[in-house]
């Protein structure tokens, strides 16, 4: 009662000082006038900063894309190195790289920092033997990729070959050593017209581009624009892989502050208005009172309108004591929900509504609630109804905040959400089975979305197969591209979910790498699923067949020996079956003859030559069984060769053939050459190869004998040359390595050398060939396995 009183004094007060009032009416309304002009203009400024971060955004995306393109750029320049280092139809690949990538200009090789391969070389002449470690500017930029290992986009900076443009530098290692760089050079213009930058509107915005000067460490500016950034109103993002920053910046930092002037100055007035139009009221009371009552009887109706939603509500509402935690009133949707009357409610306490794991949460908020921490309560939580069930209700509690600003009750609204509930939890145990089905499954299991072109699922078993977790697939965005074997991964990808664009279902093998380096095959099951005719998501299986490969392999090597072993045999046979039929056929002759022969001396002369063709035959069956051993011998020792000590063992053994025909010979092979070989083959070898170069000499000059030692594709070769009477190819060139097959009128021409020298480089996996011009000299190459 006494509050009242003084509420009805303190309103009498003010309606007998209208002016009074009326003035401070005025200051409450400016002072409202500047708070919202002060916010409108934050509120602009935050549109303004969010255009321009709209803007800045899809430069710099452009930029990011543009230079991205560009890594698989260098790292297809890079692959086109062998293992020697030396590129392979450069200029091709190059010329396609470049139509790929209309965005790069020139591309370069840079072997030790020193520019040797440049595509296209008309225009850039300048730019070759360039040695950029040299120059300490680019030597810093240089580094800068060999630290990070990736690829750096250096500059703008001025080229040799004339003009401002990037380069991206991409270091290239080579059998684990740094080999160089692999270089793209983009034109600045190119790259601002492919960003969108010459887009936006020049009116109210441009673009800069900077950078820190490596030696002055002051920021550097290289678009024409003059720019102050001290009183200047910009956004900024740095670029990725470089050093470089890109600005937005605004033409018209102050463009705003008019409007804002212009409210201020309206609010103003409106408030000089509303407080004359406030003293004017307060003079007339009566008009006063008659437009209270009007707002009583609206206060009424809302009342009534309010009592009547709160009542038949879909919902269930409730008014609480905010300290006593005791429930006030309730509509009958919240009665009809839980079971309980409101004497029964008020008995038992509202805390013994709640599920006991929820209670303490639900307290907790309540008492932020009245402290004034937080504003709502929102929860989701169960229930004990007055039948025992446990129900799920979406909880939220309100203040209804007093004229002091305490808040002496809460409402409450709760929806019972029972069976979105038990459906979610159905979900996450169906979920939970079909994971664990999945990761029983002996494959990775994975899901491609090809509208947002992501990753969506891959299963556990990623670990088994490649040692990786999942955290580190969903870690890279290009993890399945990184671990691909480098010389599966055209082909991979190709096929794959990203670049194949038929939408048909296949399987393709290749290889990947494992977390232990490990290569290991996959065969990819890749299918596709359709939505309204639609390729929406690729999904697929990868198994291991990494032991189902090693034993194809090691079945094919099985074949091919058994084959190598059955071809050796067939043409065993068929010598056995030429040479000892001859000596056979011999045999029986002088048998007959002798038979037949009238004296005792015809006998003799016959026994003698019996004896000759016997002989004969017993060193035929020592060659044949040469043959034999070395092509059955399956455990040969192979060890390293010092191949000068052997050369120089067999110069040994014919010391008398080489001082008897004047031999020389010319040896082009380092002191340390080794090659692994079997030592009593590689004797063999160069005893025969040898002996045939001083054994068929030209009879008017004096043997010269060279033997280098050279790689032809990675393989060590063996090369014996002489200026001997040489060997007419056309005519004998498919029987040249037969046994007992000679070229010459030599008397001591056997025809057995040749023929166990092929059959012990055969026996070691090797090859040897012949090039020979008669009357100028023949060359044997060995080439070692």
């Amino acid at each position: 009662m006494r509050d009242e009183k003084n509420w009805t004094n303190f309103i009498n007060w003010f309606s007998n000082r209208p002016r009074v009032s009326g003035f401070l009416l005025f200051i409450a309304i400016t002072i409202a006038t500047l708070f919202v002009s002060l916010l409108r203009n934050h509120i602009q400024r935050e549109e303004e900063q969010n255009k321009m971060n709209i803007i800045l955004t899809n430069a710099h995306q452009n930029i990011e894309e543009s230079l991205k393109n560009c890594y698989t750029t260098t790292t297809s320049l890079a692959l086109t190195l062998n293992n020697d280092g030396i590129p392979k139809n450069f200029d091709t690949i190059s010329k396609q790289l470049i139509k790929l990538n209309p965005i790069v200009s020139v591309v370069q090789l840079v072997p030790d920092g020193i520019i040797k391969y440049i595509y296209p070389m008309k225009g850039n002449e300048a730019a070759m033997n360039l040695n950029i470690l040299n120059s300490e500017y680019l030597k810093k930029e240089a580094k800068r990729s060999v630290e990070t290992q990736k690829i750096y986009f250096a500059g703008p900076l001025n080229l040799k070959q004339g003009g401002v443009g990037i380069v991206g530098r991409l270091p290239i290692y080579n059998n684990n050593k740094f080999w160089g760089f692999s270089s793209v050079i983009i034109k600045l213009e190119t790259l601002l017209k492919a960003s969108g930058i010459n887009s936006i509107d020049q009116s109210n915005y441009y673009f800069q581009f900077s950078k820190k000067n490596p030696n002055t460490s002051k920021e550097q500016f290289y678009l024409p624009s003059k720019t102050n950034l001290d009183k200047s109103y910009y956004i900024s993002q740095n670029i990725s892989d470089s050093d470089w920053k890109l600005y937005l910046i605004t033409k018209k930092p102050f463009r705003i502050y008019p409007q804002i002037l212009l409210s201020a100055i309206l609010g103003f007035i409106i408030a000089i208005l509303l407080g004359v139009l406030t003293t004017k009221l307060l003079e007339k009371p009566e008009e006063l009172r008659l437009l209270l009552k009007e707002q009583e009887k609206k206060l009424l109706k809302n009342k009534v309108k309010f009592k009547t939603v709160f009542e038949q509500a879909t919902i269930g509402f409730a008014i609480i004591d905010a300290y006593k935690f005791d429930l006030l009133q309730a509509n009958e949707k919240f009665y009809n929900m839980l079971g309980f009357t409101h004497n029964e409610i008020k008995e038992k306490g509202l805390g013994s509504l709640t599920h006991p794991d929820d209670i303490d949460n639900t307290l907790l908020n309540i008492k932020k609630l009245n402290e004034g921490l937080i504003k709502e309560y929102f929860s989701e939580k169960r229930c004990l109804t007055k039948s025992g069930k446990i129900i799920w209700v979406n909880l939220t509690i309100s203040p209804l905040w007093e004229n002091d600003e305490k808040p002496a009750t809460h409402i409450a609204f709760i929806k019972d959400i029972t069976e979105r509930k038990e459906a979610e939890e159905l979900n996450k145990r169906n979920e939970a089975r079909y994971k664990s089905l999945i990761d029983t499954i002996d494959g990775i299991v994975w899901e491609y979305d090809l509208e947002t072109n992501s990753p969506t699922f891959i299963s556990k078993k990623i670990e088994d197969i490649l040692g990786y977790s999942v955290d580190d697939y969903w870690g890279s965005p290009s993890f399945w591209e990184d671990h691909i074997h480098p010389e599966d991964r055209e082909f991979a990808m190709t096929l794959s979910a990203k670049e194949n664009k038929n939408y048909t279902n296949h399987v393709f093998e290749y290889r990947m790498i494992t977390k232990s380096e490990k290569v290991i095959w996959i065969r990819d099951n890749m299918n596709y699923v359709f939505e309204d005719g639609k390729p929406v998501i690729s999904r697929g299986i990868m198994i291991d067949i990494t032991v189902m490969k090693e034993a194809e392999k090691d079945l094919n090597n099985s074949l091919q020996l058994v084959t190598e072993q059955n071809k050796r045999l067939l043409n065993f046979s068929y010598i056995v079956s030429h040479n000892l039929r001859s000596h056979t056929s011999n045999i029986e002759s002088i048998i007959n003859l002798i038979e037949s022969a009238d004296s005792v001396e015809e006998r003799n002369a016959m026994m003698h030559l019996l004896k000759s063709v016997s002989n004969s035959l017993d060193e035929t069956m020592i060659h044949l069984n040469e043959v034999v051993n070395i092509n059955t011998n399956m455990s040969l020792v192979v060890k390293p060769l010092n191949l000068n000590m052997y050369i120089s063992k067999a110069k040994g053994v014919l010391s008398e053939q080489i001082l008897l025909n004047g031999a020389s010979f010319i040896t082009n092979i380092p002191d340390d050459a080794l090659i692994n070989y079997n030592s009593a083959y590689m004797e063999s070898i160069l005893y025969n190869l040898i002996s045939n170069a001083i054994r068929y000499k030209h009879p008017q000059r004096k043997p010269i004998i060279t033997i280098n030692l050279q790689k032809e594709n990675d393989k060590d070769v063996i090369e014996i040359s002489d200026n001997g009477i040489g060997i007419d190819l056309k005519k004998h060139g498919n029987k040249i390595f037969g046994m007992y097959k000679t070229f010459s009128n030599n008397s001591d021409a056997r025809g057995i050398g040749l023929f166990i020298t092929k059959n012990q480089i055969d026996a070691m996996g090797g090859i040897i060939t012949v090039d020979s011009v008669v009357n100028v000299g023949t060359t044997f190459k060995i080439y070692i396995k």
